[in-house]
């Protein structure tokens, strides 16, 4: 072959393997973070996040997104299988210390093992908290949580259930909650390198209000509250960096789940009194840090062109946080909505999505469409070609119309949210109307305590159910339950259809 030929067939072939390249896929996902604690959805946040906001100004924002549950454990099963997490056994579970087994069934297609299967690299970095299998010295499984479970766990044996066997090839983070948990140690793959040698010294932590969720744990000697996302990012940032010398053209998949912003709020040293909103704030703030450092990785590396950058959080933000920070610096985690972390109203699911994927989606845009964390599956499957079988991502749409910016009618025909009062305390929407099939919150107690001066006056007295028109009330201020029963039966059928079910993507709506 004459050598201008060779070169112009090598340069065919190089054009055409880059058309056909799938991109890296970096999922981010915060815990606790709320609508309201991010600048570029709320112009009055008193936490600067330049880095989010930068994030979002490169690709496309969503102003409907929820969590598919007001806590951690069932949003996160939810966002990694594409199915609600109250359709399986103990699915309104939160788990701590020890605690599991996981919710994930063998056998279940997760976005990891699907990713996986179409050839990406899969890494887990940070919190897992979807439950695991540890076991006693004689094999026994402890799936309790406690402090004297912890002391149980034989480390010489595999942990089970955990990300390596749902899909990803690489994890290092914890098991729980990494600040308030009974277990405070680092996973390595399937094992605990470093046990925990002894109780926390809780006297040497930080004190303020938000600093009492750290519960009297066994730690590992290598194990810093504070430092514990730096660590995150930095194991973060060596697979990114790793897989580019050894797998360049291969994509990867990097989910990192972030300890921040849950409570307790203890930043990193560098990020403490760098905010004029408390400790709370300067959490937020490093957040942020991570956000634009995993960004600087990418660019760094060369490939920020070539991945999807997703960036949201588990579900809305916490009652102290909301609570103190409303009165000490006139932030709300939660503005505009009501409801907080636990609960069925707005503030309690509606959280942060932002999409970047240069190229693709365009910069600086926003969208109105209804989504769900459990929406990510559908859209990635779509993205790399894959088909996902019917006994999977049951609750999952596909929105890359929507990411792609096009002209499109509403996708989901209506959304569910778990929340945390017991297992199945569900809310549906659709449209502009929101019913939820239960009294109150769905979560925390208004009656009392802290969240009391919070509490609205109920328009019926002692209402079982409500209905609320997010179009011309947003703050869920009015049940219109009694006023409307039409509706009410209407979205009492469609809920119990998919529940009846076991779906609520591909059916025949009423």
């Amino acid at each position: 072959m004459k050598p201008l030929v060779f070169a112009l067939t090598l340069m065919a072939l190089a054009v055409g393997q880059a058309a056909t390249v799938k991109p890296n896929i970096v999922l981010i996902l915060a815990d606790d973070l709320g609508y309201g604690d991010v600048r570029c959805y709320n112009d009055q946040s008193k936490a600067p996040t330049p880095n989010i906001d930068r994030l979002a100004s490169e690709g496309m924002r969503f102003t409907d997104a929820h969590s598919p549950a007001t806590v951690c454990t069932p949003s996160r099963y939810s966002l990694m299988t594409g199915q609600m997490a109250f359709r399986v056994p103990n699915g309104g579970t939160v788990f701590q210390g020890a605690g599991g087994p996981s919710l994930i069934k063998p056998g279940r297609l997760t976005l990891p093992a699907m990713l996986k299967k179409q050839g990406y690299a899969t890494a887990a970095i940070g919190k897992w908290h979807v439950g695991l299998t540890f076991r006693n010295k004689a094999g026994e499984a402890i799936h309790n949580g406690k402090s004297e479970d912890v002391l149980r766990i034989d480390h010489s044996r595999r942990i089970e259930g955990g990300p390596l066997d749902h899909g990803f090839d690489h994890f290092f983070g914890t098991a729980c909650c990494p600040g308030t948990d009974w277990l405070y140690a680092f996973i390595d793959g399937d094992r605990i390198p470093v046990p925990p040698s002894g109780l926390i010294d809780k006297s040497k932590l930080p004190k303020h209000p938000y600093a009492n969720d750290c519960r009297s744990g066994y730690i590992a000697p290598n194990f810093s509250i504070e430092e514990v996302d730096m660590v995150f990012l930095k194991k973060s940032r060596e697979f990114m960096a790793q897989h580019q010398r050894s797998s360049p053209n291969k994509p990867f998949f990097l989910y990192h789940a972030t300890h921040a912003v849950h409570l307790p709020s203890f930043a990193a040293p560098e990020f403490k009194n760098k905010t004029q909103a408390g400790p709370h704030g300067d959490f937020i703030h490093e957040f942020d840090h991570i956000v634009g450092e995993l960004m600087n990785e990418l660019r760094r590396l060369g490939i920020a062109d070539n991945t999807i950058v997703l960036l949201s959080s588990d579900n809305g933000p916490e009652t102290t946080s909301v609570v103190h920070m409303r009165a000490d610096h006139a932030h709300d985690g939660a503005r505009p909505w009501r409801g907080v972390k636990r609960d069925s109203w707005e503030g309690g699911h509606r959280v942060p999505f932002i999409v970047r994927w240069p190229g693709k989606v365009k910069p600086g845009t926003l969208s109105a469409q209804l989504t769900s964390l459990t929406d990510v599956m559908a859209t990635v499957a779509s993205i790399i070609g894959d088909e996902l079988p019917k006994e999977a991502a049951e609750d999952s749409f596909n929105m890359l119309p929507a990411w792609l910016n096009k002209d499109t009618p509403p996708i989901r025909p209506y959304l569910l949210v778990q929340a945390f009062a017991r297992k199945r305390t569900l809310s549906i929407r659709r449209g502009q109307w929101k019913y939820l099939d239960h009294r109150g919150s769905g979560g925390n107690d208004y009656d009392k305590g802290e969240l009391k001066s919070f509490s609205l006056p109920e328009t019926t007295p002692k209402p079982p159910i409500q209905l609320y028109n997010l179009e011309t009330d947003p703050g869920e201020t009015t049940n219109l339950s009694f006023k409307h029963p039409e509706i009410v039966a209407e979205l009492k059928a469609l809920l119990d259809q998919s529940t009846n079910e076991g779906r609520s993507a591909n059916l025949n709506h009423p």
